[in-house]
Formats: structure tokens, sequence, C-alpha cells
């Protein structure tokens, strides 16, 4: 059985997951687009040889009895209503992140979806599928090194063009706080936000770096460094530490050199490319679950908690204050 599957928002996210999807992954199939500029949708189609129904409207498309399940890739405000038409059709739909821009949006969905009593929302928080966050979260869940008690953590970029305001929490710093959470199987408590001196190599008005401290239930202490302008490349850092030991998410493939009197290694620069393999196993795994009639990757609920964890920093940005984090108990409904 083929899955046939709508795309709304060919954009950059939106032309690699059609890519990846047609030319890589099995069991799917690219059969309705929809997006605001009709021009270069069509020639993108025509040079990946795709053949697919376009709509002027994303919500028609999700009406579509020609379309089994919806990507949602479109601008961030409008995921909202998609989504929520999607959960209304009875159709399984996976949306990049955001969810919502808000966490009331984001509420909305989770209880449509809970309204219509079957999980359909899957969010798009790939860092989840990635081989080596697989293998952290084994070695937390197994305890060989007994209990975590501190995770000191990095999420660095070489530059942040068209950032603004408070964008690198509300825009990059989600996927830290949902992947944390999941290896941790614990949520929040508490934030607080850490100007240091801030770097000259960005746009004026956006502060960079940031530095994230995150209280969990279980009393787990995490210290997220935010630097989105550090000029030399794409990297991400998870140092676990445990009662006795610790352990480091590994760092991505890469050559060594020994060339005119130096050793080095190369250093990944592109986001996309750091995470390309888990993009593959996210959309592939996606696929097949919808294809059985299940839903096993991040939930509305979880794109709830981020957005919720994402309000309250930006909240202790501003303060310079602790702020609580008061997430509700989770629903049955997601257990």
């Amino acid at each position: 059985m083929t899955l046939k599957l709508g795309v709304i928002g060919i954009g950059a996210i939106g032309k690699d997951h059609i890519k990846r999807i047609h030319h890589k992954l099995s069991r799917a199939s690219i059969v309705a687009v929809s997006d605001v500029n009709r021009e270069q949708t069509d020639a993108f189609l025509s040079q990946e040889c795709i053949s697919a129904m376009y709509f002027e409207n994303g919500i028609d498309l999700i009406q579509s009895k020609d379309v089994d399940a919806i990507l949602v890739t479109s601008w961030g405000p409008t995921h909202e209503e998609f989504v929520l038409a999607a959960v209304e059709a009875g159709k399984f739909v996976f949306c990049e992140k955001p969810l919502a821009v808000t966490a009331e949006g984001c509420r909305q969905i989770v209880d449509a979806e809970i309204k219509a009593g079957k999980r359909l929302v899957q969010v798009g928080f790939m860092r989840r599928f990635d081989r080596g966050y697989r293998q952290l979260r084994n070695v937390i869940s197994e305890q060989e090194m007994g209990l975590p008690l501190i995770l000191n953590c990095a999420h660095r970029a070489p530059a942040a063009p068209g950032f603004f305001g408070d964008m690198a929490i509300s825009d990059s710093l989600v996927h830290e706080f949902d992947v944390l959470r999941w290896l941790l199987q614990d949520d929040y408590v508490s934030a607080q936000v850490i100007q240091p001196r801030g770097t000259r190599l960005c746009d004026e008005g956006l502060q960079d770096p940031h530095v994230i401290l995150l209280r969990t239930r279980d009393g787990i202490l995490i210290n997220i460094e935010s630097f989105v302008n550090c000029q030399y490349g794409y990297d991400i850092q998870c140092n676990i530490i445990c009662e006795s030991g610790t352990v480091s998410l590994p760092e991505p493939s890469s050559l060594q050199r020994r060339h005119n009197a130096r050793l080095s290694t190369e250093i990944i620069v592109d986001w996309q490319e750091r995470f390309v393999d888990a993009f593959d196993v996210e959309l592939q795994e996606w696929i097949d679950a919808t294809l059985a009639g299940e839903m096993n990757g991040p939930s509305a609920w979880d794109g709830y908690v981020v957005a919720v964890t994402a309000d309250v920093c930006l909240k202790a940005k501003h303060s310079g204050a602790i702020e609580a984090i008061d997430i509700p108990e989770k629903p049955t409904f997601y257990q």
C-alpha cells in the first residue's frame, strides 16, 4: 500500500521533504501540493519529475478525497489552521515546528485531537530520530552509570541571518527543549536565562549568546549555551553527568586529516546536513506508522509543552529572575 501525501508549503524544508519522499523513502508518494507561488512550485515539481495536483489553498488540499495524509511545511503562523483542519478531516498530519506560534494555539490543537478521539498529529522534532540522541537515551534508560544529575548542552550555528528579537530562543532552542525532556523522560519546573557579553558579529537588536538554566521535576539541572552566530560551524553538544560516569553525544562522522603540520577534522556548517539522516528516519517512521493507523512520534502534547517552555524562557530573559514552568499533567490520551 502507498500513502498518498499532500504537502502544504513548498519552501526550503517542504522541497527537501518532497525530494526525500520521492527519491529516497518508500511506501509514499506526493499526489498534491499547495503553495502561494504556483510558478515556482510547478518549476520545482517539473525539475524533480513529480506529477501532483496543485491546490490554491491548503484547506482544499486537506479536504481532497485523493489525499490520505498531510505534511505542513508552510509559514509558521499558518500551521495551526492547517493542523486543525486535518484533525477535523480525520487525517494524519505531520507538522514542522512550530505546531502553532502560541502555547494557546498548541493547546487548541491538543483539545481538538482529544475530541477527535485519535492521535493524528506528529510534530517535526527530528532530533529524536538522530542515531546519537537515541544512543544517549538508551544509556540513560539502562542506568548503567546511575541517574543523570547534570546536562551541559550547546546549540551553536555559524550565523543567523534574519534573526531578530527573541528568535534565538523561540525559533532555535525549541529543538533542545523537546529532545532533552525526551531523553530524560522528565518535565521542566523552572527556567533562568543569563545574557553574557554579546557578540559584535550579529545583527543589531539580537542578543547572542544566551545561557539557559532549566531544572526538571526530578531535580536534574540543564545548562544550555545558545550561540547562533558562533562563525565556525554548526555544533550541537550534549554531555550528561551521571552518578558514576559521563556520556556525550557523538560527533558527526568526519575525515581526519594530517596535512601541512596540522591534524584536523571538518566541522559541519549546515543544520540540514547535520540531521539529514534523522530527517530520513523521522519521515519513514511516520509514513510506516500512518499506514498502520498509528502515531508514535512527537505529539501535539509535546508541541504544547515546548511552546509553554519557550514562553517561560522568554519571560525569564526579560525579568532576569528564575521563573516557574507550570506544565499541566499530561492527559491520559497521550500516555
